[in-house]
């Protein structure tokens, strides 16, 4: 029993030597790259759950955190990787928000959050590959994944009577694995794909693409792409020559700046973002966070190997129900040694290796605007 006490005590002491700094997580999302326009929403919402926290006093014995921003670039694994190590190595942090887009985020898992022993939240790397990645149970997401949201493209596809399509996706692990995912559904449904065909980012004419999907015929092109980037560029070139006028738009491709750059030549198109309400990925980006804090709230410790075990538990139920802009109150509830269930802005649940299930908002294109139609709860 004295052992057992003089544990006890060491504990207590332990959690407040940590309480008594400044608890630092890293906001790592592509600050630049082809989402950089919905990370504006992002990394905000980020940094609001940081500062709704901090300002609390009710954290961690009264410990304040602070928000540490770093660019995964979506796209440059090497330029991804680096800032993360920075994130551990000089600046401290105790845990990261991101990365954003899957490509990045796998290379940062494997190369630095998994030899450093890092919990990674990622609001939106969606990719089926992280349900049977090796992670040491570090690594969560708030986005549900692609291989849900190829069967709910699907329902929206058939039930608006589309029976074929064509595809191109962006080459990398994000639309390799959505456009797989997707064209497995749809095609078990009784749809057709007339052609899978990637496409690169960064270029100026697009034209050769376009023509090869045309050419394969589809009553609509399904763009699993990036809207500030060869995502646009295809809608564009595809008005431009008149071979497409309606387009699938995945969640990478549902952002006010799609409708704001094409204008009313996009009305009529449709898709589908995981459960969103002012921003894809904003809400999820402040859950992250959330999920975060109060994994270290529930451990008494901001140290990841203590903590990571406890992101399950706050995140779903037995508990009281948190909602976005209740963090204090979460908090206060762990303190007293009690339990939560957080919901947050995107309506948490985690299943499976630490993912989202998942509820996704079906959108369309209305007067050059983006308009939600519709909630979709997928039938998995």
């Amino acid at each position: 029993m004295k052992k057992l006490l003089l544990a006890t005590v060491a504990s207590v002491a332990m959690a407040t030597a940590v309480s008594a700094d400044d608890v630092k997580i890293g906001v790592f999302l592509g600050y630049t790259g082809p989402i950089e326009s919905l990370v504006a929403k992002m990394g905000p919402a980020a940094e609001e759950a940081i500062a709704e926290v901090s300002a609390s006093g009710t954290f961690m014995n009264g410990s304040t955190v602070t928000a540490v921003k770093a660019d995964t670039t979506c796209v440059d694994a090497s330029a991804a990787t680096a800032a993360a190590e920075r994130l551990i190595t000089s600046d401290k942090v105790s845990g990261i928000v991101g990365g954003d887009c899957s490509g990045v985020t796998m290379a940062t898992l494997t190369n630095v959050a998994m030899p450093n022993g890092m919990v990674m939240i990622s609001p939106s790397a969606t990719s089926p590959g992280f349900s049977t990645a090796e992670d040491n149970g570090l690594f969560f997401r708030t986005a549900p994944s692609d291989a849900v949201q190829g069967v709910v493209m699907t329902e929206i596809i058939m039930d608006r009577g589309y029976n074929s399509v064509a595809l191109t996706y962006t080459n990398n692990d994000y639309g390799k694995g959505l456009a797989d995912s997707f064209s497995a559904a749809y095609e078990a449904a009784g749809g057709e794909v007339t052609i899978s065909a990637s496409h690169e980012d960064g270029k100026a004419d697009y034209s050769a693409e376009v023509g090869a999907l045309a050419a394969a015929g589809g009553e609509i092109l399904v763009v699993a792409g990036y809207l500030d980037q060869g995502g646009k560029g295809i809608i564009q070139a595809s008005i431009d020559t008149g071979a497409f006028d309606i387009f699938v738009l995945p969640d990478g491709m549902v952002g006010d700046a799609l409708p704001e750059a094409i204008g009313s030549d996009l009305d009529g198109s449709f898709g589908q973002a995981p459960n969103f309400d002012d921003s894809p990925f904003a809400g999820e980006s402040y859950d992250a966070a959330a999920l975060i804090m109060l994994a270290m709230q529930a451990a008494g410790s901001s140290n990841p190997a203590d903590y990571k075990s406890k992101v399950f538990d706050v995140a779903n139920a037995p508990g009281e129900k948190i909602q976005k802009g209740e963090l204090a109150k979460g908090m206060k509830i762990l303190a007293a040694g009690g339990e939560i269930d957080y919901v947050g802005a995107s309506q948490v649940e985690l299943v499976g290796a630490g993912e989202a299930k998942g509820v996704y908002k079906e959108i369309e294109i209305k007067g050059g605007k983006l308009t939600t139609v519709g909630l979709r709860i997928p039938s998995l």
